[in-house]
């Protein structure tokens, strides 16, 4: 049997129609020789997510996405084609998810811990998190915010530090720097001193621990004489105080004595103090020889006479 060009190029066009249909529909995610178990995810923006699209768990890619439904209620159907050797439980989260900064999209599979596994056609719970470029953007405002802030603020520094100010910040740096090296070369110092009378400071303590010691073991001892000491002290502060009270109340008792022998005119001081006509007396005696000291300066002759030549007296 001859068979026909025409009949060749039938066949090789049906061939051809069919691997372009079978072509295409694995471009669009169906797999026409295998099957795979549907699932469902609804969501409300799939920007950047398209047919053929993988999904992954962990990493690992599991199915692809296979066809996208835009709803009455304007959320998207995503069907997912999943190989029926992987079980996803039912509480599995489909995440939309960026793979790149160019805003590619993919979906993840965080596989929950349910007993229960999804079967074939079920519609699993949907997560969208946001693309890079998303993420990226608040913390590049808050970036360009703080070097705009900072780039005013050193501005502002810039204008305020004039050149007589960074002369005299220069000379406190340096000074401190001089500061630091002087406190150093003291501790060196300090160190090698430290160092060189070690034995004798090691004696010292040791003469420090010694006396510590000593007073602790006469702790005793010396609490007992600080209490004799303090016995003593008070006893003798008591009696000098007994004596001097006694002391004063005897010169008090004197002092009234003669102060009653004076009330009563005896003695000179009360006969003094009592009788005017002593009082008198005295008074006129004082004025007498304040006469006769006049008449002596007046007229010395008349009390003392004497002659160069040994003549006589008058």
């Amino acid at each position: 049997m001859k068979v026909t060009s025409e009949t060749k190029v039938g066949v090789l066009a049906a061939v051809a129609i069919a691997i372009l249909i079978i072509g295409y529909s694995f471009l669009k995610g169906n797999d026409v020789f295998s099957s795979e178990n549907e699932f469902y995810a609804k969501y409300d923006r799939v920007d950047g997510l398209a047919t053929s699209k993988p999904i992954f768990v962990n990493g690992y890619q599991i199915g692809r996405v296979s066809q996208l439904t835009l709803l009455p209620s304007g959320q998207i159907l995503a069907q997912f084609k999943i190989d029926p050797q992987y079980a996803v439980p039912k509480n599995t989260i489909a995440r939309l998810e960026s793979t790149d900064l160019l805003g590619g999209k993919a979906i993840i599979f965080e596989l929950g811990n349910s007993k229960k596994y999804a079967i074939d056609g079920d519609t699993l719970t949907s997560n969208i998190q946001k693309d890079l470029l998303e993420q990226v953007q608040p913390v590049q405002k808050k970036a360009e915010q703080i070097i705009a802030r900072l780039d005013s603020v050193l501005t502002s520094v810039n204008s305020t530090l004039s050149p007589a100010f960074q002369k005299n910040f220069e000379r406190s740096f340096a000074s401190i720097t001089r500061t630091l090296e002087t406190l150093e070369g003291t501790t060196k110092t300090v160190d090698g001193l430290v160092g060189t009378q070690s034995s004798r400071i090691a004696g010292i303590m040791g003469n420090l621990e010694s006396i510590s010691g000593n007073f602790k073991n006469n702790n005793a001892k010396i609490t007992s004489i600080m209490n004799n000491l303090d016995k003593v002290t008070d006893e003798v502060a008591k009696a000098n105080f007994a004596q001097t009270m006694t002391e004063a109340n005897k010169a008090v008792a004197d002092l009234q004595v003669i102060i009653n022998k004076v009330n009563s005119g005896k003695g000179s001081l009360a006969q003094i103090i009592n009788d005017p006509s002593m009082y008198n007396n005295l008074n006129n005696a004082a004025s007498n020889l304040d006469k006769l000291m006049i008449d002596l300066r007046a007229n010395p002759k008349r009390y003392v006479s004497f002659s160069v030549f040994g003549g006589k007296k008058d």
